[in-house]
């Protein structure tokens, strides 16, 4: 059911108002079709006003435009009518095709951020999600790389060619700024800033940040530069403002990323199941591993809420513990019983 007015208001509201992205909005509305189909297949039937027809042929295009309209105006009014009974019906409908706690959860939060807009706008009266819990997580560490893995990666793409001079800037920007690889694509060329030794970043929701990068990132990127504007002296639809381009001049994609370090990771001999992301999770936790305070991590990273960057103190917590257990390994012995 992907024809609902309120639906639609909403996904422009994320998108016009929130500043959210084109991918995050279209997350949310992957939900809320699917919550609405549930609302459809679980109404009440409706009388067919159709089927007293004379000629059930005669202005065929006529019906179908009003059955739709009226579906629209009937999933709108199922939505408005929901209730915490609604939800939690919902909510087992899920439980039933065996989701995991993560996805309902994620599907409950949009239901949360959908019917807070509602009452926002004066279409409902109260939010019927707001009683219900979410599922306890089962808490996962990021996966990192220890930093003669992160070493491997970075020395892998050859820096004699534009394009392997282009991945090893990648690849070191990644890692010495912790950004998101979304932020990194979108990099044009006056966002690095050399002289001050920074990169200006632009964030989630349109927020804004500045990164410090050190010099061995800073010299990957002047020498992939080198490389991309001799190649755009031969190409006139070179995209001049774009950093990171790809073969054709034009900004490269976060999914040509991806490919380009799986190929890097078996080359290495690493894991190919390891992602971009983790290399945003190595920065935070050799950050912390080296002295800085989260507070400080917590701004590189572009994480609004503190709470977002303490999972990293779990993995230098439990590695300290592993690291002391294996220094110490008689205290791990029982005690002998006398």
């Amino acid at each position: 059911m992907d024809n609902s007015a309120i639906v639609q208001d909403f996904i422009s509201y994320l998108k016009f108002e929130k500043h959210f992205s084109e991918h995050t909005a279209k997350c949310y509305r992957a939900d809320l079709v699917q919550f609405t189909a549930f609302l459809a297949d679980h109404k009440s039937p409706a009388r067919d006003d159709t089927a007293s027809s004379a000629n059930p042929w005669e202005n065929a295009s006529a019906v179908a435009t009003a059955t739709q309209t009226q579906a629209a105006v009937d999933i709108d009014a199922a939505i408005i009518a929901a209730d915490v009974n609604t939800i939690r019906r919902y909510m087992a409908d899920l439980g039933q095709h065996h989701y995991s706690k993560s996805t309902t959860a994620r599907k409950l939060a949009t239901l949360r951020s959908f019917y807070k807009f509602l009452v926002k706008r004066n279409r409902v009266s109260g939010n019927p999600v707001i009683s219900i819990k979410t599922p306890k997580q089962e808490k996962k560490l990021p996966k990192f790389l220890e930093y003669e893995e992160v070493v491997r990666l970075l020395n892998t793409p050859p820096s004699n060619t534009c394009l392997g001079a282009r991945d090893r800037a990648i690849l070191e920007v990644l890692y010495n700024t912790g950004m998101r690889v979304s932020e990194l694509v979108a990099l044009n060329m006056d966002d690095v800033d050399f002289l001050s030794e920074v990169i200006h970043v632009r964030g989630k929701g349109k927020k804004e940040r500045i990164c410090p990068v050190g010099s061995t990132a800073l010299q990957a990127i002047q020498n992939y530069i080198e490389f991309r504007n001799r190649r755009m002296a031969n190409n006139a639809n070179f995209d001049a403002r774009v950093l990171f381009a790809n073969k054709h001049g034009r900004r490269l994609s976060t999914r040509s990323v991806r490919r380009k370090m799986d190929k890097y990771l078996i080359e290495a001999g690493l894991d190919p199941a390891i992602s971009p992301h983790t290399l945003r999770h190595s920065f935070a936790t050799h950050m912390l591993n080296n002295g800085a305070d989260l507070r400080s991590v917590q701004e590189l990273l572009g994480h609004q809420s503190l709470s977002t960057t303490q999972v990293y103190t779990h993995i230098t917590t439990s590695r300290m513990n592993e690291q002391y257990q294996n220094a110490h390994p008689m205290e791990q012995q029982p005690e002998s019983q006398g």
